[in-house]
C-alpha cells in the first residue's frame, strides 16, 4: 500500500453531501482484500462517511477489470443503480461500461483533452465541485411533504446488504444521513434514476 495517501481538500465533505442526500456510498479500490483493515482505518481516521469498501480477490494484474466486474454485479445482481463515479482517468473506461453519462463521471486532476468529451474534470478541486452540487440541489428542492424515508443501512432493499457480504466486500455500518433525520432524501439530480436503490462509486485517493 506504501504511504497513507494525503486527503484532497473538500473531498470528505462532498462524500458526506451524497450521502446525506440519500445515496449509498461504496469505495472501490484495486488494492487486496489482504490491506482491509488499514484501508478502513485510514477513511475512518479522516472521517469519510460510512458506507461499502470493494477490494480486489487478492494481488491483480488487471484491477480495473475487477472494479468493473464488481460494479456491474450490484447493477445486475443487487439491481443498485450507480449514478455517479469519481477517479482518475484510468476509471473512465470502467464508469463507461457501466452506462454512465460524461456528465456523472467525475475525474481529479488537470484536465486530459484526449477524455474531455467523456467525463467531467474536477480541475478547481472538491470544494468548487460541492458549491455546484449543493446549488443544483438548491434548485431542485422539493415543495410540498416530505419523502418517505429510505429503511436505514439497506435504503429500502435488503438485497445490497447481503449481495455485498456474500461477495467478500466489506460493509460498514453507517448512521442515519441528513436526508433520513429530515424527514426523506431531496430529489436526485435531473436524469438520475429513482426506482431502485442509488450508489455512488469513488476510487480511493492516491491510487494509479
Amino acid at each position: 500500500m506504501g504511504s497513507d495517501p494525503k486527503v484532497r481538500a473538500g473531498a470528505v465533505d462532498v462524500v458526506r453531501h451524497w450521502q446525506d442526500s440519500g445515496y449509498m456510498i461504496i469505495y472501490v479500490t484495486g488494492r487486496p482484500d489482504m490491506q482491509k483493515h488499514r484501508v478502513v482505518a485510514w477513511l475512518s481516521q479522516h472521517n469519510f462517511p460510512h458506507g461499502a469498501v470493494s477490494f480486489c480477490d487478492g494481488l491483480t494484474h488487471d484491477p480495473l477489470r475487477q472494479k468493473a466486474a464488481f460494479l456491474q454485479s450490484l447493477r445486475t445482481e443487487a439491481e443498485i443503480a450507480i449514478v455517479a463515479g469519481y477517479g482518475s482517468t484510468k476509471d473512465v473506461s470502467v464508469y463507461s461500461s457501466l452506462g454512465l453519462v460524461p456528465a456523472h463521471i467525475y475525474i481529479v486532476g488537470r484536465a486530459v483533452k484526449k477524455f474531455h468529451n467523456q467525463c467531467q474534470f474536477l480541475s478547481e478541486g472538491y470544494v468548487a465541485h460541492l458549491a455546484q452540487l449543493e446549488a443544483a440541489a438548491l434548485a431542485h428542492s422539493p415543495k410540498g411533504p416530505p419523502r418517505p424515508v429510505l429503511g436505514k443501512g439497506t435504503y429500502g432493499c435488503p438485497a445490497p446488504v447481503d449481495f455485498l457480504r456474500k461477495q467478500s466486500q466489506l460493509l460498514r455500518s453507517r448512521g442515519s444521513s441528513q436526508a433520513e433525520r429530515d424527514g426523506g432524501p431531496p430529489p436526485a439530480p435531473p436524469g438520475l434514476p429513482r426506482a431502485k436503490p442509488r450508489s455512488v462509486s469513488l476510487k480511493l485517493e492516491g491510487e494509479e
